[in-house]
């Protein structure tokens, strides 16, 4: 089990960012959370197989959801967190 944290940068707020993220988790079998931050950015934390989390970091990279546009992604490896699911948390 692999865990990440990304922080994303671009038209990330007001686009279905974060329910689009989630449907994507649910698809890999991903768990985390997803949030908005202040500054305009999304924050996820995810883990998951190695192959799974890598397709999951690659779906975000190009945006989960047609009306965003990511423009800076970065990329933190972290300890696993005992998640049962994906969660918006807001």
């Amino acid at each position: 089990m692999q865990a990440v944290k990304l922080t994303i940068f671009g038209r990330v707020q007001g686009v279905g960012f974060r329910y689009c993220t989630k449907l994507v988790a649910d698809h890999l079998g991903i768990t985390g959370i997803v949030r908005n931050n202040s500054d305009g950015s999304v924050y996820v934390e995810a883990q998951g197989e190695l192959s799974e989390l890598e397709t999951f970091i690659e779906k975000i990279k190009v945006s989960p959801t047609p009306s965003g546009k990511v423009e800076k992604l970065i990329v933190t490896k972290i300890p696993p967190i005992e998640y049962s699911d994906f969660q918006i948390t807001y």
